[in-house]
């Protein structure tokens, strides 16, 4: 049995039954044979291998047709869907701040030829270690709430898939204002609370990303690359005439911050020191008001007018060693956040840790909930396929305070609330009858004739090429050759 006693009024019930209801109501075409897939989900033994499969469970009240008709007709409300998942109870950091991360996870479609906009998406190890790929494949931008200390669990908000067309970080810029607007109107944060921290890694440009998100309520926190210059404030007028006493227009930038360069860092402005039990001993030091100097290139070469100064803290992590016995390099961080004191960067390069977190929510989703497993031809239908797992993940962390134990006879014996997310989803079967489930019943129904046999098919698909499809230019000497 994997119910704990006394569970089946409790809270958790009540919140998982609530969203059950939120998501039928999002599901406007369709709804009964999707909410019936989601249940197999969640239902079924195992790793999900095929969606086919899903329909000999014992929940899926409905035959394969109706499965591939709701894959391929049905509709998600996915604008009411993202707010009723902002407004569900949010995990916060240590200082009771809401952390939302944001990495973009691959659904690769190398066989695929007639499903559109397909793009080269960036692999590590598919045939060794130390061998990266470039596979075609559907890339979606997910972003999730993180909690505080070690665990595997997180709340997916929001997934979107990246197209041909799209500048990754406009387009995350986009996604996460959304997001954003939606705690908001949901009463996740309020006037007064600490700002919203979102986390990003390398493959973002931070300081483009705290330009981009101006107006609201957050800071960025990015990982930088080793190799990455910066500047320093612009000098004052006391500073400027101490160092240059020949005179001359006052520079717009201070002196250049080399990362690879010790003797251009100077004393940092806070040092701090912690000792943790996975790195070993963890030292920080941060520097105030660093920035980049930008030029009207890349993703700058349409900016009118003099370019911002985006000043923030830079922050250098060095540890002892890593879980798994690598060389312990030194990791770069930039906020956009200033004046920061030895507390707050022990926070933020705390909270960069957390957001690694995401990637056991990939693999859960992958390996265990068979994200991308199916072989859908159009876009639409792996857009419905994906906002299902992300329904059914969070019904599993809505139920993990109700779920006991089932482990097996290998597996360590885990407290109450401290289960993994698979581990929940294996007992769910015997959660199920405390749920509500506004599906109704399906009607007695004949399966139609089909193409006849030995027919074949005059309707060939369109097969579509993989990769980009609008070519930025780099400098304004290329753009103005592109033009006609």
């Amino acid at each position: 049995m994997s119910l704990l006693p006394g569970a089946g009024s409790g809270e958790a019930f009540a919140q998982a039954s609530r969203f059950r209801d939120d998501l039928f109501d999002c599901l406007t075409a369709r709804g009964d044979e999707l909410f019936g897939l989601s249940d197999a989900l969640l239902c079924t033994d195992g790793p999900v291998t095929s969606p086919v499969n899903l329909t000999l469970v014992a929940e899926h009240l409905r035959g394969h047709g109706a499965m591939y008709e709701a894959l391929n007709s049905g509709n998600v409300d996915a604008p009411r869907l993202r707010q009723v998942l902002a407004g569900l109870p949010m995990p916060r950091a240590a200082d009771g701040r809401l952390v939302l991360a944001v990495d973009v996870s691959n659904w690769l479609r190398p066989d695929a030829p007639t499903s559109a906009d397909r793009l080269f998406c960036h692999v590590y190890g598919r045939s060794g270690r130390s061998s990266d790929q470039f596979i075609p494949g559907w890339p979606y931008s997910f972003v999730a709430a993180l909690e505080s200390g070690r665990t595997s669990w997180c709340q997916l908000l929001d997934a979107v898939r990246l197209g041909p067309e799209d500048d990754v970080s406009e387009v995350t810029a986009t996604q996460l204002r959304r997001v954003v607007t939606d705690l908001i109107e949901m009463g996740r944060w309020h006037f007064g609370d600490r700002d919203i921290l979102i986390v990003f890694d390398a493959g973002y440009d931070a300081p483009r990303m705290a330009h981009l998100l101006d107006g609201l309520p957050v800071e960025v926190l990015g990982r930088m690359r080793s190799d990455r210059v910066m500047r320093r404030p612009t000098p004052s007028l006391k500073e400027y005439a101490l160092f240059y006493p020949k005179g001359g227009r006052r520079p717009k930038h201070g002196k250049e911050f080399r990362f690879a360069k010790p003797e251009t860092w100077g004393e940092p402005d806070t040092t701090t020191t912690q000792v943790t039990d996975r790195y070993g001993t963890a030292r920080a030091m941060a520097w105030d008001r660093l920035h980049p100097r930008l030029t009207t290139r890349s993703a700058w070469i349409d900016r009118t007018g003099e370019l911002p100064i985006i000043e923030g803290t830079l922050i250098r992590l060095q540890v002892d060693r890593l879980p798994g016995g690598g060389d312990p390099l030194p990791l770069w961080l930039w906020s956009s956040a200033t004046g920061l004191n030895s507390e707050d960067v022990d926070v933020r390069w705390q909270a960069f840790l957390r957001r690694f977190d995401l990637e056991h929510t990939f693999r859960l989703m992958k390996q265990t909930l068979g994200w991308t497993r199916p072989k859908l031809r159009t876009l639409e239908a792996g857009e419905r396929w994906t906002w299902l797992i992300i329904a059914v993940h969070t019904q599993i962390r809505l139920l993990r305070e109700a779920a006991a134990d089932l482990r097996r006879p290998w597996e360590k014996p885990a407290a109450p609330g401290r289960l993994t997310p698979a581990r929940v989803r294996r007992g769910f079967r015997n959660l199920h009858p405390y749920l509500t489930c506004p599906a109704r019943a399906p009607k007695p129904s004949t399966p139609g004739p089909g193409r006849p046999l030995g027919s074949k098919n005059r309707r060939p698909a369109t097969r579509h090429d993989v990769g980009k499809t609008v070519k930025r230019p780099e400098s304004i000497i290329e753009r103005n050759r592109l033009r006609p």
